[in-house]
């Protein structure tokens, strides 16, 4: 019987523990390496791009002989203001990484000994940078699609007679949202949330290719598909595979997202949701990336994502 990947050693090429033992200028080093690798770690100045500086002796920064402003190794990019040393940065990336389910803040705050904000904020950082990183092209071939709902649990009652259908909106908190997920075979999965999974057919059209084949469910409002593409439906009371038609890869996504919120994070709030299910998106895609490639992306990503508009401070606004 052929060994699972994630068993074998080509998925193991990252060493959390090489990463802890570097110094702290050697994590900068790094990580100047792989923010500024066309100039092989020389800084450049986010401010107005010149390479020419002065290395200021008394703190860790340089002093642009352009425009005069003083920056760091992280100034202008996703972790813009960071209080951590670089090597922290790289260590949480890290565990990020290997958390095949996910990687929980709480779990972060007491591996790093952080508070817990940080460690939020922080991971928050990383799923942002790979959301952006991500590429925008238009998926092709074969494309699943499907939707699955999310949130918005309702405790029901102790004794049955008072027991209410969770499954009526009458009976429902308003906070369930549904994951649509597009999932190229052998290429990117795309998500998108929304209140229900007919808002997923606006964006199979714009972001499926016309010459792609569509595969997806017997749920009505995919109907609508069938002209703009070729649409292959399956009846999944019957089978989940049949004449060539399934939605597996989409649903193997959902499974991976759902492990996530039970197992790891236990609680998604509805406005962070998109994260999660972007971060999932790009776990599922990565399944068979060594995870040390994974680490290189993640890092990189972060390394050229611009300063967060939603993270920076987000303590300060929402305390």
């Amino acid at each position: 019987m052929a060994q699972h990947f994630l068993l074998s050693p080509a998925a193991k090429t990252l060493s959390l523990v090489k990463v802890m033992r570097m110094s702290d200028e050697e994590a900068r080093a790094a990580f100047r390496k792989i923010r500024w690798s066309e100039t092989d770690g020389e800084p450049i100045c986010p401010e107005c791009g010149c390479t020419e500086h002065y290395d200021l002796k008394t703190r860790p920064v340089w002093k642009c002989k352009g425009c005069g402003k003083q920056f760091s190794v992280t100034s202008g990019c996703i972790f813009h203001s960071r209080k951590l040393a670089v090597r922290d940065i790289l260590a949480a990336i890290a565990v990020f990484i290997n958390g095949a389910k996910g990687y929980s803040a709480l779990q972060l705050s007491r591996d790093l000994s952080v508070d817990y904000k940080t460690a939020f904020v922080l991971l928050h950082k990383v799923r942002e940078a790979i959301e952006l990183a991500r590429e925008e092209g238009a998926l092709s071939g074969d494309v699943e699609v499907d939707g699955a709902y999310f949130g918005g649990y309702v405790k029901p009652a102790n004794e049955r007679k008072d027991r209410k259908d969770r499954r009526k909106l009458v009976n429902q908190n308003g906070k369930r949202q549904v994951v649509i997920a597009l999932r190229q075979r052998d290429g990117r999965t795309v998500t998108r949330i929304g209140k229900n999974e007919a808002e997923g057919v606006t964006t199979v059209v714009d972001r499926v290719d016309r010459g792609a084949t569509v595969h997806a469910d017997e749920a009505s409002h995919w109907d609508r598909l069938a002209a703009h593409f070729p649409i292959k439906r399956i009846n999944h009371k019957e089978a989940y595979s049949k004449d060539g038609a399934c939605t597996n890869q989409a649903e193997s996504f959902f499974s991976r997202l759902r492990r996530a919120e039970i197992g790891t994070h236990h609680h998604i709030a509805g406005r962070y949701l998109h994260a999660y299910a972007a971060e999932m998106a790009w776990r599922e895609d990565m399944n068979r990336v060594a995870n040390g490639t994974q680490f290189a992306m993640a890092a990189g990503a972060a390394a050229v994502a611009p300063k967060s508009e939603a993270w920076c401070g987000y303590w300060q606004r929402r305390a």
